[in-house]
């Protein structure tokens, strides 16, 4: 009875540390997305009245003096502060749909009714936002100052808010122009030819997935099938973590060639990209013949389900782990367009998922 107690509050700490890390994560998003408010609508406030109003060339100077007097510690109203706010305003009203006609600080509206909006570009998503809310600041800043392009702009972004890129690792990134040279974990560029399907793919799929509701009694012994069935249990929040536009189809979606059975893991239709999506399940490391298989899934998926008007049907592999290069040498003559994702549970949260809520003296002085 006492080693059953024991193993009882071993089970408990478990579960409430998981909780707290989940909860700290999601306090920190939701912090980032005030203060990313709060910087888009001061840079909208000074972009007004320094472009078109009538402040002089020393007033934002003179405004940001006068905060430090009355706010003292207040952290990222430098002279220098408040111009990149004026950058991060001036660098994305042209995309978000979210561009007020009189500066006014009075009602600042948080990003969630951005998010919830139509943006003003259709090549943003609603994916794209929630990861732009995702993202840092001092991040942007960053993505905005090298990159040229919205394309661009929008992958550093996915990056930062998927992979958990440092300021350091982005600048580096960004220097190394990764955009451009970096092999993704998919076929996207050559297997897609239409350039805006494409762009939409890139867009739509993540390349790691954390599945909150996932629970892995044995991380290093996972069961493919016990995976499976939690997914189609808790579809909607799948759904969700893959990004959402997503119908589900059916598990085990049945296909028959040439008189053989053929089962796919999970069948889904996306309506952005208007495709049929097949999802296969590893419990380990993605292997070579994993892209052959899917390969005859995917020509198999357009010969006898795809309708006349849909675009061709995508592959993804979702496995615990992945070698890049692997998965470059597996896709590279293969013809359909494919990917490869990891996934993790709730209780593998990446090390950049810890610690990470502010503190309340941080909270006081970022907002």
């Amino acid at each position: 009875m006492e080693q059953l107690n024991r193993a009882e509050y071993i089970e408990a700490v478990k579960a409430i540390k998981e909780a707290i890390q989940i909860s700290r994560y999601n306090a920190a998003k939701l912090v980032n997305k005030e203060i990313l408010s709060l910087y888009y609508w001061v840079g909208n406030y000074v972009s007004v009245n320094s472009r078109e109003g009538a402040w002089n060339t020393h007033a934002i100077a003179t405004i940001s003096q006068q905060l430090q007097q009355e706010l003292p510690g207040l952290k990222g109203f430098s002279e220098t502060g408040i111009k990149d706010m004026r950058i991060f305003y001036e660098a994305w009203c042209p995309y978000l749909n979210w561009q007020p006609s009189v500066a006014d600080l009075k009602n600042i509206l948080p990003f969630d009714q951005l998010i919830n909006r139509q943006p003003a570009v259709a090549d943003l998503s609603t994916t794209d936002m929630e990861y732009f809310v995702q993202v840092g600041f001092s991040l942007h800043r960053q993505v905005i100052r090298y990159t040229s392009t919205l394309e661009e702009r929008l992958f550093y972004i996915r990056q930062c808010a998927t992979q958990f890129w440092t300021k350091d690792k982005l600048i580096a990134n960004l220097k190394a122009n990764v955009f451009h040279t970096e092999a993704a974990p998919n076929n996207f560029r050559v297997a897609i030819p239409d350039s805006r399907l494409r762009e939409k793919a890139l867009q739509v799929f993540r390349e790691d997935v954390i599945l909150d509701f996932l629970t892995l009694p044995d991380p290093d012994f996972v069961d493919e099938k016990e995976v499976e069935q939690q997914i189609v249990k808790n579809i909607k929040d799948f759904i969700m973590a893959l990004g959402g536009d997503f119908s589900f189809m059916g598990n085990q979606y049945r296909l028959i060639v040439d008189g053989e059975e053929s089962f796919i893991d999970l069948l889904f239709f996306n309506r952005r990209l208007r495709s049929l999506v097949a999802v296969e399940l590893k419990s380990g490391k993605f292997k070579p013949e994993y892209a052959g298989k899917m390969n005859y899934y995917l020509s198999a998926l357009d010969e006898y389900v795809k309708m006349p008007d849909e675009n061709p049907s995508i592959g993804i592999i979702l496995c615990r782990s992945m070698n890049e290069k692997k998965v470059e040498f597996s896709f590279r003559d293969m013809t359909k367009p494919m990917g490869v994702a990891t996934y993790h549970s709730s209780s593998e949260l990446p090390e950049a998922y810890k610690n990470i809520l502010p503190s309340a003296e941080e909270l006081r002085r970022l907002l």
